[in-house]
C-alpha cells in the first residue's frame, strides 16, 4: 500500500517527537477527546492541560457534566476565554446522555448535531477518539498544506471543501496511518512549521517543500481579517463582568458591576450581550452565572 511521501515523512517524524498531551495517551476517553477539543479552540495547549485535568476529575462522564447546573460550567471555565462554549459544552453533555444513553456519538452527523461542534470537532472526536478515516484540518494543518503542497508562505483565507480536500489528497489509505497523519501535520504545524519564525532547518519534509524550494517568498495572497485589540475591547469588559460574577455566591448588583469599568455605554453593551448569550441572569438582586 503506497502512502503519499509528505504523509510518510510527517509521521515517522511524529513517532520521535510528539509531545506527550493527555488526550493522546491510550486509554484516553471520548468524551474526554470531545472536551479538550471545546477547550483547545482558540487557547494555547499549555493554558488547555490543567484545567482539563480538573475538569475530567469533576466530571469524567457527559451524565456527570449534565447532571449540574450550566452555570457551574461557566464558572469552572475559569478564565480559558470564549466562555459560550461552556455553555454548548453542558449543553451537548445533556444531549450525548438525553438521545444517545451518555455515549458520545462515533459518526460525522451525530457529532455535528451537538450543539457547539462544527465540522472540524466532529471529525477531530470521529478520529482521535474512535479511529475512524476522515481528514482533519486546523490552521497548523492548513499551514504546512500551504507551504508544502502549494508553495505560499501562509494559508489562503478558511475554505472547508478546499482544505479538506488538500487533506484527503494526503491521507494514507490505512485507518491508523491517516489517524497518525492528521496528528502529525497538526504538530508539525505548532511546533516546526511556525507562523513567524518556521524551524524549516529541522523540518522533516524540507526537500518535499515547494515554499522551501522557491526560497521560500513573502506571502502576498488574501488574509483573514486581523482580529481587534483584546484590550478596551467588548470581549475586554465582557470578560471583566464574567470573572465577577464566577468569582461571587450571590447576585453583583447593577453598582457593583458599574465599577468594573468606566464607560457606562461599553459597560451596558457587554452586560446586555452576556444576557442575550446566556451567560447571565438578571434576577431582582442582580445578575448570577445560568
Amino acid at each position: 500500500m503506497t502512502q503519499h511521501p509528505l504523509a510518510s515523512a510527517i509521521n515517522e517524524w511524529y513517532a520521535e517527537n510528539a509531545r506527550d498531551l493527555p488526550w493522546r495517551r491510550d486509554g484516553f476517553s471520548a468524551w474526554g477527546v470531545l472536551v479538550s477539543e471545546f477547550m483547545l479552540q482558540q487557547t494555547p495547549v499549555t493554558r488547555v492541560i490543567p484545567h482539563l485535568e480538573r475538569w475530567l476529575e469533576r466530571w469524567p462522564t457527559p451524565r456527570d457534566l449534565a447532571a449540574v447546573p450550566a452555570g457551574e460550567a461557566v464558572r469552572a471555565w475559569a478564565n480559558l476565554g470564549y466562555p459560550r462554549r461552556a455553555l454548548w459544552l453542558h449543553r451537548a453533555a445533556e444531549q450525548i446522555t438525553e438521545v444517545h444513553g451518555g455515549v458520545v456519538p462515533r459518526d460525522v452527523e451525530s457529532l455535528l448535531a451537538l450543539t457547539g461542534v462544527g465540522d472540524y470537532t466532529a471529525r477531530a472526536v470521529a478520529v482521535f477518539a474512535y479511529g475512524d478515516r476522515h481528514p482533519v484540518v486546523d490552521t497548523n494543518t492548513r499551514r504546512v498544506i500551504a507551504r508544502t503542497v502549494h508553495g505560499q508562505g501562509e494559508p489562503s483565507p478558511p475554505s472547508a471543501s478546499r482544505d479538506l480536500r488538500d487533506m484527503d489528497a494526503l491521507l494514507p489509505d490505512d485507518d491508523i496511518e491517516a489517524r497518525t497523519f492528521n496528528a502529525a501535520a497538526m504538530e508539525l504545524g505548532a511546533v516546526v512549521c511556525l507562523a513567524r519564525s518556521p524551524r524549516c532547518a529541522e523540518c522533516p519534509v524540507r526537500k518535499l517543500c515547494r515554499w522551501v524550494a522557491a526560497g521560500a517568498p513573502a506571502y502576498t495572497g488574501p488574509r483573514k481579517p486581523v482580529q481587534k485589540r483584546y484590550e478596551g475591547s467588548d470581549r475586554h469588559v465582557r470578560g471583566l463582568i464574567m470573572a465577577e460574577l464566577r468569582a461571587a455566591d450571590v447576585p453583583v448588583s447593577t453598582a457593583e458591576i458599574a465599577q468594573l469599568w468606566p464607560e457606562a455605554a461599553q459597560r451596558d453593551r457587554a452586560l446586555a450581550g452576556l444576557v442575550t448569550d446566556g451567560l447571565a441572569v438578571e434576577t431582582e438582586s442582580g445578575y448570577v452565572l445560568p
